[in-house]
């Protein structure tokens, strides 16, 4: 079967400064750079203290903030979990996403079934708020999909390039902008560039028949361009994958740029761009016993599922004759990323401002129905010779009218973001006055067909099914969401350690669809709505000791509303009705750090209101408000440096996350989860286990035997094990110094349960992701100086 692949175009900002950038290697050979000009201490120098900075790092090292996995902020107004790029470099793989990362932090779950950063996470969520509920920010700018606000964990940025993550549990203050503050706030800053040039040759091998070769090139400082430093790092990365037919191949270009204008002044250039391709996006889950049959109560039966029958590996099959066959079920990806940034200050008004945009082009073909059916567990369509089924069989996989036929769909997504994140702040009596605007202008283009693949053409030449009953564009959907949020945020200093801060945001955000066809609903549509809403913010925060902060916060959170209000033939009559979806945050924390100990803890209640749901009258759908969901719960971190370079630490949460219609939790939200591990780090090597538990919950909501509402699929409980150990030449002799040699053991028990429902089959069946199985990756970094 041939595909038609879109050839990939950087954007034109990436094109122009790109073509500059090249020429760094070579300038950075005439360089007449400095150390000690640069503010750097040579190795074996005397510092203020008395200390070399061999002595200085150590006792950095040696230390439980510098150790710590994830460690709470002492500036922060609400629970906030960091974790810093040396955790990033000395536990993770190299091919994680941020997905992967941010796993460990308290409150987070994350479902990766096909190994660590070799696909798409397909569950990240934070208290319970789900992909789609919260921000994504990177360098502060937020980004999101077209459609549903949710993100691509493997299509952006690789940790390589990553210098620190920040979870905000929270909607946070009125300077908070983004598409869902609504559920808190994943803030992915980039890493800097070096001060001294140097050239880092690393890479990556182990299990799934995974293999990451890659460079980063620092030009360091350069005199003779301004003091501009910049780097460039590129890799290329290919897998098997965990699953079955959920091959990876993945190539990704980074680049930074910071550049010092006059005396009080930086010009920050960054650039990505990333192709991802393979069958790891179109896994969908596997049926396991006893949940083979429909959903309809007990619930069970005595038929094996595709788990017991292909293990828990199973994603895609290798059967051409099957709608799973792993050459139906593809997807490519092209992404982009890039801002221009300036910070300065025009008298007493400081000034960030990022001019940026991404773009995110997504081709995709997959069965109409893998791993449905009625007949060998999805394998083939279970077809007599003649062309009839089976006597007793069911119509397997939705395939319908002949022998050869194998339904499948073909899709697009393609959109791109232009937009602006203005900050300012200035000194304005007793405190800070701080305020901005954020504008993003997005177009979209959205597409679905139904194909055939055993011909790779439509069903019919005149746009129809064989037997008429519907058209073979599902959807063809051109539109545009325009977004600004303004914000005045007001630190009043009462005294020198007690801050009240407070502000409003003005979010306002308008979406219009042009379509010829309107998913669902099938009809052209040309329709535009706004919404709009005030939101205001209050924190308290209290520095109880340098050492030791308090806070307290009252904050409004917002969901912006998703593209599936017009998917009805007259969207008026349900979206103007339809408030965004909201939340009212409680929270009080509080946060301790010294050498021996990092702790912090929190107490929040989170009232979320204006769910959105449908009901369908004489035919006509239409959206309202009804009921919300009450969030409660607890969430502490610690790490306990206890000497001779050793660390304790652990994390926990309780996560309450009821309806208000029937009390029950919400699916797919463990009540607990939790972590804990040991740390080494001492001159030389860096060390470590830790285990991260999830604990048992519901995969739906469904009715008990007497038609009450109940959670069905248990999911059971999980706890992951992965190790670390990592050497780090100290003088240079064979290798160069800094070398870097390591192995990382991942799910060490080779915990394969079921952690997830993935969704269901055409026909109602419940299909499953599990753990990815035990895996090891090797990795190198060698820098040359």
């Amino acid at each position: 079967m041939s595909r038609h692949r879109p050839t990939f175009k950087p954007s034109r900002l990436t094109q122009s400064v790109l073509a500059a950038l090249l020429v760094m290697p070579f300038a950075a050979a005439h360089a007449q750079t400095s150390p000690e000009s640069l503010g750097t201490v040579q190795a074996g120098a005397q510092g203020g203290n008395g200390q070399t900075a061999a002595e200085r790092e150590k006792a950095k090292q040696e230390s439980a903030p510098h150790q710590a996995p994830t460690q709470g902020s002492l500036k922060a107004g609400q629970p906030q979990s960091i974790i810093n790029q040396h955790y990033i470099e000395n536990t993770q793989a190299a091919t994680a996403n941020y997905s992967d990362i941010i796993s460990i932090a308290p409150s987070v779950v994350d479902i990766e079934p096909n190994g660590p950063g070799l696909g798409n996470s397909k569950g990240l969520s934070i208290r319970g708020f789900q992909d789609g509920q919260y921000n994504l920010t990177w360098d502060g700018i937020p980004v999101g999909d077209s459609n549903d606000f949710t993100h691509h964990s493997a299509e952006y940025f690789m940790p390589q390039d990553i210098g620190q993550i920040i979870v905000d549990r929270g909607p946070g203050n009125a300077s908070t902008v983004g598409y869902a503050t609504f559920g808190g706030t994943i803030s992915l800053l980039t890493k800097e560039p070096l001060d001294k040039p140097q050239t880092t040759l690393y890479g990556s091998f182990g299990s799934f028949g995974t293999a990451l070769l890659g460079a980063e090139f620092d030009t360091g400082v350069m005199k003779n361009y301004g003091d501009m430093r910049a780097f460039i790092d590129y890799r290329q990365l290919k897998s098997d994958g965990y699953l079955s037919g959920a091959s990876t191949q993945r190539k990704n270009l980074f680049i930074k740029a910071e550049k010092p204008v006059g005396d009080n002044s930086l010009l920050t250039f960054v650039s990505m761009v990333n192709r991802n391709s393979g069958g790891n996006a179109a896994i969908v889950g596997a049926t396991s016993a006893p949940y083979v049959s429909v959903s309809k109560y007990p619930y069970t039966s005595t038929l094996p599922g595709q788990i017991q029958k292909f293990g828990p590996n199973y994603g895609l099959s290798s059967n051409p004759l099957s709608q799973a066959y792993t050459g139906y079920n593809y997807d490519d990806f092209q992404t982009d990323f890039e801002y221009l940034g300036l910070k300065t200050s025009v008298g007493d008004v400081q000034i960030d401002n990022k001019l940026y945009t991404y773009a995110y082009y997504h081709s995709g073909w997959n069965g109409l129905d893998p791993n449905g059916g009625g007949c060998d567990y999805g394998q083939v369509n279970c077809l007599n010779p003649d062309g009839t089924f089976p006597a007793g069989a069911d119509t397997p996989n939705g395939t319908i009218n002949g022998a050869n036929n194998i339904p499948g769909q073909h899709m697009y997504l393609n959109y791109r973001n232009w937009g602006d994140l203005l900050r300012m702040h200035q000194t304005f009596g007793p405190g800070t006055l701080h305020y901005g605007l954020w504008l993003n202008y997005q177009t979209y283009h959205r597409y679905n067909s139904e194909i055939d693949f055993s011909d790779n053409q439509a069903w019919n030449a005149s746009g129809t099914y064989p037997n008429g009953i519907s058209k073979a564009v599902d959807r063809l959907i051109n539109g545009t969401f325009t977004t600004a949020q303004p914000y005045i945020q007001y630190d009043w200093n009462l005294t020198s350690q007690l801050q009240l801060r407070g502000g409003l945001k003005y979010a306002w955000f308008q979406r219009h669809d042009n379509a010829p066809v309107e998913q669902k609903s099938k009809q052209p549509l040309d329709y535009t709505q706004t919404w709009s809403k005030v939101l205001p913010a209050v924190e308290l925060h209290y520095a109880i000791a340098p050492n030791w902060s308090a806070y307290a916060q009252v904050a409004k959170g917002y969901l912006a509303p998703n593209e599936n209000l017009f998917y009805i033939p007259n969207p008026q009559t349900g979206a103007s009705a339809v408030e965004p979806e909201q939340t009212t945050n409680y929270q009080v924390g509080t946060t301790w750090r010294s050498k021996a100990l990092t702790l912090s803890g929190d107490l929040y209640n989170i009232d979320f209101t204006n769910l959105v749901q449908s009901r369908t009258v004489a035919g006509q759908k239409y959206f309202y408000n009804a009921g919300g969901v009450k969030y409660r719960g607890a969430e502490m971190e610690a790490t306990y440096y206890i000497g001779s370079g050793i660390s304790l630490y652990g994390n926990a949460a309780y996560n309450q996350a009821k309806q208000d219609s029937d009390g029950l939790q919400l699916a797919g939200v463990p009540k607990t989860t939790g972590a804990a591990g040991v740390i080494y780090n001492r001159g030389a090597w860096y060390a470590s286990l830790i285990a991260k538990y999830i604990g048992s919950n519901y995969g739906d909501i469904g009715v008990d035997g007497n038609g009450n509402p109940a959670g069905i699929y248990q999911i059971p409980s999980s706890t992951i094990l992965n190790a670390a150990v990592n050497y780090t030449v100290q003088d240079a002799s064979f290798l160069p110094h800094g070398t870097k040699i390591g192995l990382q053991l991942f799910n060490l028990t080779n915990n394969t349960k079921i952690n997830s429902l993935a969704g269901y089959t055409g026909g109602n069946v419940p299909l499953f992701y599990t753990n990815a199985g035990r895996s090891f990756m090797v990795n190198f970094s060698v820098p040359f100086q």
